[in-house]
Formats: C-alpha cells, structure tokens, sequence
C-alpha cells in the first residue's frame, strides 16, 4: 500500500513541476514578445529603409532623406537630423553673413 501512495505522490509532483515549467516557459516568451514589441516601437517608414541617406551639415550624422528636415537654401536643397541642427545651421549662416 505504501509503494502505490509514494508512486501517486510521485506522479502527481511530475504534473506539478511540469505544469510549472510549461507556464514559466509561456511567462518568459510573453516578456520576450513584449520587449521586442517596445524596442520596435519607433514608426519609419518601410521604404526609409531603402532610400538613399543624407548628411546633416552640422553635426555629420547620416539619416534617411524621407525622415530628413529639407532646408532650400541659396538654391541648394540641405537636410538635417533635427530642428535643432536645422536652427544652429541657419544662425552661423546669419553671422557670417552679417559680417562678410
């Protein structure tokens, strides 16, 4: 009698800790799926990925044109990473210009 207990108790922690695995194992690809998800979060377009990059004048950073800030300036089409590049750009251009 006591071999058929120890024999129930024995299967009945095999289900218990197999249970526990099964949903542990669900617990950590949710927790996968979810930091994948965040860390693609950032909306670019599908095709910034295979149009050409530009050059920001200012700080040299290269960005895809579709998400480039275009500045025509002088006839020249300029792009830049930020509006802060953009602002920093257009005031050293209004210096040199007020003392050429």
């Amino acid at each position: 009698m006591t071999f058929i207990v120890r024999l129930l108790r024995f299967v009945f922690w095999v289900v218990v800790v197999s249970w526990g695995m099964a949903l542990l194992r669900r617990l950590v690809q949710r927790m996968a799926q979810g930091a994948a998800q965040s860390q693609a979060s950032v909306d670019v377009p599908n095709d910034a990925i295979t149009r050409k990059l530009v050059r920001d004048p200012v700080c040299g950073m290269h960005i895809a044109e579709v998400l480039a800030l275009p500045l025509r300036q002088d006839g020249q089409l300029l792009h830049f990473c930020s509006a802060a590049c953009r602002d920093k750009y257009v005031s050293a251009t209004r210096k040199i210009a007020a003392n050429g």
